[in-house]
């Protein structure tokens, strides 16, 4: 413990109360560093890593307390924080009285976090606790107000911090009975709440309940997708792959993007085939069809993602990539996926399109027509689709006019 008290840490001078004004990307570069910092000194020294955790998470709020929230960049930042931290702290062997000073400490942190930044820190209470013996004297400590608070009969009755807290820690101590009589309390279904009930019905061995609990949390305040998640957590952690696939592969896994989101199936169910996933992810968005395209090209589905680009609109952009990109290996699928980025040209589809768009959808198409030795009728069929365009700009046609050899 001499090297607890000698260290210094480089963070600690950077997360002064207000340190960072209200620009979040020097607040974000320093949560980072500081993460870092303390994951190097952990490696070599779980305890004083730990303790740098513990310090660093006492500081991060009011620090950046200041900082321009409304992209949620920086509040993304300290949650990620949270999620590297919590490991080392709970990770490390030290007594029970020091590991309770340390509770203390992040309580009283989380008790003083305003915006909040460390609202995520509560969930993982009973981990922090390490024991079970911890874990109830915890429990304990907030029951009694969690008790009040969902009580639909109490006039005391809303917020408190310690309800996350209060159940995490009666998971940890096994007192999975009280966290089902506590969430019968209220008369409104938060799932951020009853996700609890879920676990304690999986740690008591009732996956069948669990889901269903948490099928029968949907309501005003649900959150589908981490129900659907939770759900299909709970199958595929019990053998059931099919059953999870079938009833929760699509609702539990959107991404930003839908090649995001069939990659994200795809690792969850690598015993299925690609074009089975494809198929059922295409069949549960109808009309966007054409969106899937990069998703199909993606595995090698060539023929497939030409039927999709075809089907419904697809960015002309991505299809142009596709043909660059493939003009040489995979001629044929090129060739096809040039002629739909041109088709939507004519069509008057694609963001922001401008001349060299259309002049690369053009290029890439005969590259790959000359690659597949149809040339001529390549080019026969992109002029009969210039001539068939009927916006009053006519812009594809002005583009490649002269080209194709059409009258002006």
């Amino acid at each position: 413990m001499n090297a607890k008290a000698t260290y210094k840490w480089k963070f600690r001078a950077c997360f002064r109360r207000h340190a960072f004004g209200w620009r979040s990307q020097p607040a974000i570069k320093r949560i980072k560093e500081a993460v870092s910092e303390i994951k190097k000194v952990a490696r070599k020294e779980p305890v004083l890593g730990a303790e740098g955790a513990v310090l660093f998470l006492e500081k991060v709020s009011s620090a950046i307390e200041q900082v321009d929230s409304s992209s949620g960049a920086i509040g993304t930042a300290a949650n990620n924080a949270i999620e590297a931290l919590v490991p080392i702290i709970v990770s490390a062997s030290v007594d029970s009285a020091l590991r309770d000073k340390w509770l203390e400490r992040l309580w009283q942190a989380v008790e003083a976090d305003n915006i909040p930044y460390l609202e995520l820190l509560p969930d993982y209470w009973g981990e922090l606790c390490v024991t079970s013996e911890c874990a109830s004297l915890w429990a304990d400590r907030f029951i009694d107000t969690v008790r009040t608070v969902l009580s639909p009969t109490s006039e005391f009755s809303g917020y408190f911090k310690g309800i996350s807290a209060c159940l995490s820690a009666l998971l940890k101590a096994g007192r999975n009975n009280e966290i089902l009589e506590l969430l019968r309390l209220p008369s409104y279904k938060f799932w951020s709440d009853r996700e609890w009930g879920v676990k304690a019905l999986v740690a008591m061995g009732k996956q069948a309940e669990a889901i269903l609990y948490a099928e029968n949390s949907r309501g005003l305040n649900e959150n589908p997708v981490a129900i659907a998640l939770a759900c299909e957590e709970i199958l595929l952690s019990s053998g059931m792959v099919e059953e999870a696939y079938n009833r929760y592969a699509i609702k539990a896994n959107p991404k930003p993007t839908y090649l995001a989101t069939f990659r994200a199936v795809a690792k969850k169910y690598p015993h299925k085939k690609a074009s089975d996933i494809l198929c059922d992810l295409v069949a549960s968005t109808p009309g966007e069809e054409g969106k899937w395209f990069a998703a199909a090209k993606s595995v090698g589905l060539y023929d497939e993602a030409i039927e999709l680009a075809n089907r419904t609109p697809c960015d002309p952009k991505t299809l142009t990539r596709a043909a660059r990109d493939l003009e040489a290996t995979e001629p044929r699928f090129a060739v096809e996926a040039g002629m739909a980025a041109l088709r939507w040209l004519v069509e008057g589809y694609g963001y922001e399109i401008m001349g060299t768009d259309v002049w690369a959808a053009y290029h890439h198409t005969m590259e790959a027509a000359k690659n597949l030795e149809r040339k001529p009728e390549t080019l026969k069929r992109i002029r009969k689709l210039v001539m068939g365009e009927v916006s009053r700009e006519r812009f594809v046609s002005k583009i490649l006019g002269r080209e194709l050899g059409l009258n002006q």
